[in-house]
C-alpha cells in the first residue's frame, strides 16, 4: 500500500472529514415530488409518469406501467438514475417491491455516481426500503464512485437499527472507504460506543490503519472522544501506534488540547517518549500548541535525556509560537532558559539563532520573550544579538527590556561590518525607536567619521554594500538588513555610504537631525552635505550642523559621555532633580 505522510491526511481530514465524501442526490431535472410531501414543487406536465406516480406513492399507477410499459421502469436520466432509485430515496417501499418484481436484475443497478439504490436508502434512512432492497438479494458491499459503502453510511447516520440490519445481510465490516477509513473509524469519530461494540462483535479489527496508519484510537484522541477512547482502550487497542509520520495518540491528544484523553492515554502506558519522524516528543506538541496544563502533566513522564537530544526543546517552541504560559510552566519545572538549539537545526537559519529568547524576538512573541528574559535568559549565546532582532521587529518594550538586561546597543551584525552602531541602519524608519536607542547610549557619532572628510568621496566608494543579495548586504530594491552570518565585506561601510544609497537617501534628512541631537559640535562630510542639498526642507538640518552648537547641548553631551551607557539606561532612577533627569535625558 502506498504510504502518504499525515500532513496530507490532515489535509484530507479537514477537507472531507478524514472520510469519503456524502451521497449527495443528483440534481435530477424534472423529476421533482409533485403530492406536496417531500419536494414540495409541482411535477411538470411532460415529468415522467413512473417517476411521478412514485412520487405520490401511487402503487395501482406503478402497477400499470409495469404491465402496459415495462421499458419504462429501466429508463435512465441524465444522472443514471432509474425508477428504482427515486423510489430507495423517496421511501416508497411498496412501489419499490413492485419495481423488483418487475426487474429483479436492476436491484444493484448503479447512478453515474455508482449509488445504488440499497445505499440511496440508507442515504435517507428508510429502514423498510433497506429491508426490502436487502431481501431482494442487494449486495452490501458496493461503495459509490467516492468508495462509500451502505454499512459506512449507517455508521456515520449513527442508525443502529440500520448497521444490525446491514451487517445481517452480511455486510463486510472491515471494507474501507476511498482513504482506507472503515466503518469502526466511522463510529469512533461520532464517539458511537453502541455501533463500536456491534461492529466488533460483527468482528471489525481493533487497530485497523487507514492509508495514513491512522488506527480508530488515533482518531479518538484527536477527536477527544473520551467514550470512544476508553472503549478501545479496553478492548486492547495498541495505545502506542504510530502513523507514517510517527505520530501517536497520545501526540494527537496533546496537539488538540484534550487533557482528560492525554491523563487516560498515560495511565493506560502511553508512551511520552515515542517521538515522531521528524523527532518531536508528545511535550513538543503540547508547549507548540500552548496546553499548559497537558504540559505540566508530561513532564515528569518525558525522560530529560530525550529531550536533551532532540533538535529543539520545548521551551523553543513555546517560544516561537509565543505560548508565554507554556514558558513559565516549563522554566518553571526546571526547563534550562539558555538552552541552546542543536548545529544541525541552527544551520538552517542564516543568522544561527539558537536560543528560545532569540526565536521568542524573531516570532514576535513579547510576552514569553518578557517570561524569559525574567528567567535570565542570556543575550549573549546567539551568533546575532537578540536586541538587533528587536529593533528590527520595531517592539520598545521588549528592547527596554534588553537594554535593561545589559544588551549592548552597539551590536553589531557579524555579516554586514560597519564604522556605526547596525541599530540605526535596523530602524531608519522609525525615528521613535532610534530616538530611544540614542537616548541610551547608542553611538550617534561614529555615524559622523568619515576617512574622507570634506573632501571628494572616491565614485565607487559603497558599491560594495548595494550588490549581492545571496551574502546578505542590502540591495537597491530591499530596505530591509538582512541579519545573519555570512562573511562580511572587506571594509566597513561608513554612515555616509549607507545613507546615500537609493534606497536610504529618502530618510537622510531626519535621522540625520536626530543624530545631530546626541552628539556635540561635528562636521558634515562632504557626502552627507551633498545629500542634504539634494531637498529644500532639508537646508535646516545642514544650518543645524554648520552652528556653534549651543553650550547648554554640549555641556549636556559631555555629562552624558561621562556618565556611560550602563548610567544611561537607568538614568531615571538616579538620585537626582527631576529637572536634571530631563535635561539629560534631551527631554528639554
Amino acid at each position: 500500500m502506498t504510504k502518504f505522510s499525515y500532513s496530507e491526511y490532515l489535509s484530507q481530514f479537514r477537507n472531507t472529514g478524514a472520510k469519503c465524501n456524502n451521497v449527495q442526490p443528483p440534481q435530477r431535472g424534472d423529476r421533482r415530488r409533485g403530492d406536496g410531501q417531500s419536494g414540495g414543487t409541482s411535477e411538470p406536465e411532460d415529468a415522467d409518469p413512473v417517476v411521478f406516480a412514485i412520487r405520490r406513492g401511487d402503487v395501482r399507477a406503478v402497477n400499470d406501467l409495469t404491465t402496459s410499459a415495462p421499458h419504462s421502469l429501466l429508463k435512465e436520466n441524465k444522472d443514471g438514475w432509474i425508477p428504482l432509485h427515486d423510489a430507495a430515496f423517496c421511501g416508497q417501499t411498496e412501489c419499490l417491491g413492485t419495481l423488483l418484481k418487475a426487474h429483479p436484475g436492476s436491484v444493484d443497478k448503479r447512478t453515474l455516481q455508482e449509488q445504488t439504490a440499497l445505499l440511496l436508502a440508507v442515504s435517507c434512512e428508510h429502514l423498510s426500503c433497506v429491508q426490502c432492497l436487502l431481501e431482494a438479494g442487494a449486495d452490501p458491499d458496493i461503495s459509490s464512485k467516492n468508495k462509500e459503502t451502505p454499512l459506512y453510511k449507517a455508521c456515520e447516520l449513527e442508525n443502529v437499527d440500520m448497521v444490525s440490519l446491514m451487517l445481517s445481510y452480511g455486510a463486510t465490516v472491515t471494507q474501507r472507504c476511498g482513504q482506507g477509513w472503515t466503518a469502526l473509524h466511522e463510529a469512533v469519530s461520532r464517539n458511537n460506543t453502541e455501533i463500536c461494540e456491534i461492529l466488533i462483535r460483527a468482528g471489525a479489527t481493533i487497530n485497523p490503519a487507514n492509508t495514513y496508519s491512522v488506527t480508530p484510537l488515533i482518531v479518538a484522541a484527536q477527536r477527544g472522544q473520551m467514550r470512544a477512547l476508553c472503549y478501545l482502550i479496553g478492548k486492547g487497542a495498541d495505545v502506542n501506534m504510530q502513523t507514517c509520520d510517527g505520530v501517536t495518540a497520545l501526540h494527537e491528544a496533546c496537539k488538540h488540547g484534550h487533557k482528560e484523553s492525554v491523563a487516560v492515554l498515560l495511565t493506560k502506558n502511553a508512551d511520552a517518549n515515542k517521538p515522531t519522524n521528524s523527532g518531536l516528543l508528545p511535550l513538543h506538541v503540547a508547549a507548540k500548541y500552548g496546553h499548559h496544563e497537558i504540559v505540566t502533566l508530561l513532564v515528569p513522564v518525558t525522560s530529560r535525556a530525550r529531550l536533551r537530544h532532540s533538535c529543539i526543546s520545548p521551551l523553543h517552541l513555546a517560544a516561537e509560537y509565543n505560548r508565554h504560559t507554556v514558558a513559565a510552566v516549563l522554566l518553571k519545572t526546571g526547563a534550562d532558559v539558555n538552552a541552546t538549539l542543536a548545529h544541525s537545526h541552527s544551520i538552517q537559519y542564516a543568522d544561527r539563532r539558537a536560543t528560545a529568547l532569540y526565536f521568542a524576538i524573531a516570532n514576535s512573541s513579547t510576552e514569553t520573550a518578557e517570561v524569559l528574559l525574567n528567567a535570565g535568559a542570556s543575550l549573549s549565546l546567539d551568533p546575532v544579538s537578540p536586541l538587533l532582532m528587536a529593533v528590527r521587529k520595531g517592539c520598545v518594550s521588549t528592547v527596554s527590556l534588553m537594554l535593561e538586561r545589559g544588551a549592548d546597543v552597539n551590536a553589531r551584525i557579524p555579516s554586514y561590518a560597519t564604522t556605526f552602531p547596525a541599530v540605526v541602519a535596523l530602524c531608519m524608519n522609525n525615528l521613535p525607536l532610534l530616538k530611544f536607542l540614542l537616548d541610551n547610549g547608542c553611538d550617534a557619532l561614529s555615524c559622523f567619521s568619515c576617512t574622507y572628510g570634506s573632501g571628494r568621496h572616491p565614485t565607487s566608494g559603497g558599491s560594495h554594500i548595494r550588490t549581492v543579495g545571496s551574502t546578505g548586504y542590502i540591495l537597491q530594491n530591499d530596505s530591509m538588513l538582512p541579519l545573519n552570518c555570512s562573511e562580511p565585506p572587506d571594509r566597513a561601510t561608513q554612515f555616509c555610504e549607507w545613507i546615500t544609497t537609493s534606497v536610504m537617501c529618502k530618510w537622510a534628512g531626519p535621522i540625520i537631525d536626530l543624530l545631530l541631537e546626541h552628539v556635540g559640535q561635528v562636521q558634515l562630510c562632504s557626502k552627507l552635505t551633498e545629500q542634504l542639498d539634494s531637498r529644500e526642507e532639508w537646508l535646516a538640518v545642514k544650518r543645524k550642523s554648520l552652528s556653534p552648537r549651543p553650550l547648554l547641548h554640549l555641556c549636556r553631551m559631555r555629562i552624558r559621555t561621562q556618565m556611560g551607557r550602563q548610567r544611561l539606561k537607568s538614568l531615571t532612577s538616579l538620585p537626582l532633580p527631576d529637572r536634571l533627569i530631563r535635561y539629560l535625558s534631551l527631554a528639554d
